[in-house]
């Protein structure tokens, strides 16, 4: 190989693909921004429009331009009957990331002008991929369970529509809050697994979709989105506070991979649970049900104190989700309704300064030999 190849560790560790006015992590002050603001802030601050807006144009809206795109996603929530009637036909078995992934393509289908790859067509792709997303996870949660869908309604917030369509109701606004914060927090993080593949699938001028279906086949995996589902499991594996403590520390005792801890940049800790914690709590208040959170409390205690491995996004989240009463399987496409804003924020920004992802492998298999005819192998 020439001199000027790079060989950086396993999994791209350390290595810095490319530039990006998105997002930036700051592991060493357990911070993350979104174009300049503070995550955390903007949680509290912010409705997730609002944060889908500053992603794909990098200011916050002000209130005619909040409103202006309220009124265009609201406009772009319904799907057609094709894809309504695809869903009805999507295994009973199959888990929710698959039908999403299908249901992005299929969308992609339909789009006549998918291949149109200027600015203004992938904004426009973006407002209806976060608009439709949702009502593709509905039907599907619905239809699974026996149920006609609920269409989606356009005098309710994001939030608020997607509780509709799931559950046929909006609930308190505490915990549309909770749902809303969720989301900001899912919605954008850098170079991650699933952020990378679309911007790979991106630089070979593909279009959004692809990018997008390629990014959810990423995302299902428990290293990435899928932790979130594999917390809840473990906490109704664990079933109570009082058996917390031995299970984590015969789970560190026998090396068992614990989800919802550790995470490649966050060393001290991920700068996302503290708000995500403070809403798991109080969802707990709202429900009365306060367990999985006394379960959380002595699993990271014990963690930290034997480890010293902090929670991630996910630790909190899974049982907030299950609070809300969304099935464990709906806990990553809920993680897709959020991540798809940053998604087509980073496709769009990778083709302002395109170049094709392509990079080379270190070959260890055998050297040069020739192939004997079959009679000869044996």
């Amino acid at each position: 190989m020439s001199a000027d190849v790079i060989r950086p560790k396993k999994g791209l560790e350390g290595v810095v693909f490319d530039e990006s006015k998105i997002s930036k992590a700051m592991p060493d002050k357990k911070s993350l921004m979104y174009r300049g603001y503070w995550v955390h802030e903007l949680a509290e601050t912010c409705c997730f429009e609002e944060i889908a807006y500053l992603l794909w144009h990098g200011e916050l809206p002000t209130q005619a331009q909040l409103d202006e795109l309220s009124q265009a996603e609201r406009s772009q929530r319904a799907i057609s009957p094709a894809l309504t009637e695809a869903i009805r036909l999507f295994p009973k078995t199959a888990h929710p990331m698959d039908a999403i992934r299908t249901g992005v393509s299929f969308l992609g289908m339909e789009d006549e002008n998918a291949w149109d790859n200027d600015r203004q067509s992938n904004e426009r792709k973006a407002l209806s991929l976060m608009a439709k997303i949702p009502t593709i996870i509905a039907y599907d949660y619905r239809i699974k369970n026996g149920k006609e869908p609920i269409a989606p309604k356009s005098d309710l917030t994001f939030s608020e529509n997607f509780f509709n369509m799931c559950f046929g109701e909006v609930p308190d606004k505490e915990v549309v809050k909770a749902f809303d914060v969720s989301l900001i927090l899912y919605a954008e993080h850098g170079f991650n697994a699933s952020t990378f593949t679309a911007r790979v699938v991106a630089s070979t001028l593909s279009e959004m979709y692809a990018a997008v279906t390629a990014a959810i086949g990423s995302l299902k995996g428990p290293l990435h989105g899928g932790a979130n589902e594999q917390v809840m499991h473990m906490l109704k594996e664990i079933g109570s506070a009082e058996n917390a403590k031995a299970w984590m520390l015969d789970a560190l005792q026998n090396k068992k991979k614990v989800m919802g801890f550790g995470h490649r940049l966050y060393r001290i800790g991920d700068s996302r649970v503290p708000t995500m914690s403070k809403y798991r709590d109080r969802l707990a208040e709202i429900t009365g049900n306060k367990s999985w959170v006394e379960m959380s409390h002595i699993l990271e205690e014990t963690m930290v104190a034997e480890k010293g491995i902090h929670p991630n996004l996910d630790f909190p989240a899974g049982p907030a989700y299950y609070m809300m009463g969304f099935d464990i399987e709906m806990f990553t496409p809920i993680f897709v309704m959020a991540r798809v804003t940053g998604w087509s924020a980073h496709v769009m920004e990778q083709l302002e300064n395109n170049r094709l992802v392509r990079p080379l492998s270190d070959y260890k298999g055998p050297g040069p030999r020739s192939p004997q005819p079959i009679a000869q192998r044996g």
